[in-house]
């Protein structure tokens, strides 16, 4: 079996479970070593008391063929994924791939309602802005927090792929206000970061997966509702991440659909699901 990413460095903010979890299994599967990092672990606290935690999904990545290395970060503090990095760095010697999937704004949410008691889609004028700070605090900026983190070491070995995950804003509202502009703002970085990076061979991106069957969704009942799994996602990165020409990609938000069909991957089912476009009542394909 061909390991095209046999030898790359890798990391992946939030993959203690959902997408993230999704992104380390299919870096794994192409033969990559993976730094699985996140709050949730078998030794500390985990996000919401859930059964997830990073040391999961290191030995995911270990049995679907690649090498993982479980560290425990906390993605909102700039100091902890400085340090993250330079322990990356230490070991290993080089970061090829780093990709974000952190995101906490749905954190209490169970598939209706939200801690604060405002449905899925409530008018805005009608629901506290502060419940915002969260899908910003926990979202665009942890991707920012890691990109700035590991740019120096990319620029200076003139390649590298950076993937914020998010959800396409492109084709229409989201259907929920701060959902919508955490999306939009997240893409927003993944073009802004090329635009910088660009010139010294380094590929910044959003993906865009579709509603996935994470673990959240299925507590929450909406499993029928999912269109593909997490690995999906996964073998979308590990696709771009083997693709010599990935630069050419540089600042779009990329549908794991259309890269499916690019590329030649299925999910683990062994369909390809097209590219997903979220109906009214949806809650996107982040929900983890």
């Amino acid at each position: 079996m061909a390991l095209p990413l046999r030898g790359k460095i890798c990391l992946v903010a939030g993959a203690s479970r959902g997408v993230g979890r999704g992104l380390a299994r299919g870096l794994g599967e192409a033969g990559a070593t993976v730094i699985v990092t996140a709050r949730s672990s078998e030794t500390g606290r985990r996000t919401e008391t859930r059964p997830e935690a990073i040391e999961d999904t290191a030995r995911a990545v270990d049995a679907a063929g690649g090498e993982g290395h479980p560290y425990l970060c906390d993605h909102t503090s700039e100091r902890a994924v400085d340090e993250l990095v330079h322990w990356t760095l230490r070991r290993f010697g080089r970061i090829d791939v780093a990709a974000s999937s952190v995101w906490g704004g749905n954190e209490g949410f169970d598939g209706e309602r939200y801690p604060d008691g405002a449905a899925w889609g409530t008018p805005f004028w009608r629901r506290s802005a502060e419940p915002f700070s969260r899908f910003l605090g926990t979202g665009p900026y942890p991707g920012l927090l890691l990109a700035r983190a590991v740019a120096p070491a990319m620029v200076s070995a003139g390649s590298g792929l950076i993937a914020f995950a998010s959800f396409g804003t492109g084709e229409g509202y989201l259907g929920d206000l701060y959902y919508d502009l955490a999306k939009a703002v997240t893409n927003r970085l993944a073009y802004a970061c090329a635009q910088e990076l660009s010139p010294h061979g380094v590929c910044a991106l959003s993906l865009s997966p579709g509603f996935v069957a994470t673990e959240r969704v299925r507590d929450v009942g909406q499993e029928a509702l999912a269109t593909e799994s997490p690995l999906y996602a996964g073998r979308a990165l590990a696709a771009l991440a083997a693709d010599p020409a990935v630069l050419d990609r540089a600042g779009r938000t990329l549908h794991v659909g259309d890269l499916a069909r690019a590329y030649g991957f299925t999910d683990d089912d062994g369909r390809q699901p097209e590219r997903f476009r979220i109906a009214a009542g949806d809650a996107g394909g982040d929900i983890a």
